[in-house]
């Protein structure tokens, strides 16, 4: 049984930096390093949004919206995705998610990120 357990988020300034990690708890090495994880966020009455991905290669994805101020990353060895996130505006308030984007686990409790102005 996969767990995802997201920790990281907090209150912040707008123009500041988080780091997020996404712990995948029971996924095994053979399935986690060529998995696509992703990081997703949901703001409450809207539906959830993919963020930023990562597939096995380290390729990297982002929504344009994010672009050049998040960075995904994800360390094998501890089956944990990072989600770097600089510059940070009023509108990322959300919880951030993270999941297999090809094979969705069933969703952690995610993390609150508040940005304030």
């Amino acid at each position: 049984q996969v767990q995802l357990v997201e920790s990281g988020g907090g209150l912040v300034q707008a123009g500041g930096s988080l780091r997020l990690s996404c712990k995948a708890s029971g996924m095994i090495l053979s399935v986690f390093m060529p998995a696509t994880m992703a990081w997703y966020r949901q703001v409450p009455g809207k539906q959830r949004e993919l963020v930023a991905s990562i597939d096995g290669a380290g390729s990297a994805n982002y929504t344009d919206t994010v672009k050049s101020r998040f960075t995904i990353s994800k360390n094998n060895g501890r089956r944990t995705v990072y989600l770097q996130m600089n510059g940070l505006q009023r509108e990322d308030t959300a919880v951030y998610y993270c999941n297999d984007l090809k094979r969705m686990r069933s969703w952690g409790q995610g993390t609150q990120v508040t940005v304030a102005a």
